[in-house]
């Protein structure tokens, strides 16, 4: 018989995570019935800070949510906007989803690399962008497209990558 209870898990997670995290964390955990349902959320608020959530962050964050480092890691790796190894400032998320595809990304793809001069999952040397595939943006009718950071760019054309990345700092 399981014994629910409304006692917060209080662990020591200073000096990994900020207060303001951990008070973050401990309100989300308030809107759920167990505190593991609150691991997306705890996750994208130590993500915040960094850009990526380490190992240690991410052992405090299981603790704090009474759950396995394995299980947390299982979620954080399922979601592939939570990153687990450091990012650019800016993230470019470039769809490779068959309508895509279709529609040029491929070619996209390489303007990309070669103005950036870095491939797939690399970052440029002064930090400033990372490239990823992403399996699909839901923005098929707009194809081929991409986002950076939160904002999504239909109907892109090589024509139009170094603007494009000009408007990120």
């Amino acid at each position: 018989m399981m014994i629910l209870t409304d006692k917060k898990p209080r662990v020591n997670v200073e000096g990994i995570l900020t207060s303001e995290e951990i008070h973050d964390i401990e309100h989300h955990i308030e809107h759920y019935p167990y505190p593991r349902a609150a691991c997306l959320d705890a996750l994208k608020c130590v993500q915040r800070r960094n850009g990526w959530v380490d190992d240690a962050q991410m052992n405090a964050i299981a603790q704090m949510l009474s759950m396995s480092v394995a299980d947390l890691e299982g979620v954080a790796t399922f979601y592939n906007r939570i990153y687990r190894q450091p990012v650019g400032r800016n993230v470019i998320l470039l769809c490779d989803s068959i309508a895509c595809f279709l529609m040029g990304a491929e070619t996209l793809a390489e303007a990309f690399q070669r103005e950036l001069g870095i491939q797939f999952g690399q970052t440029t040397a002064d930090g400033r962008f990372t490239i990823l595939p992403i399996c699909c943006l839901g923005n098929c009718d707009k194809g081929p497209t991409l986002m950076i950071n939160e904002d999504t760019h239909g109907l892109v054309e090589v024509s139009s990558v170094k603007q494009l990345l000009e408007k990120y700092v």
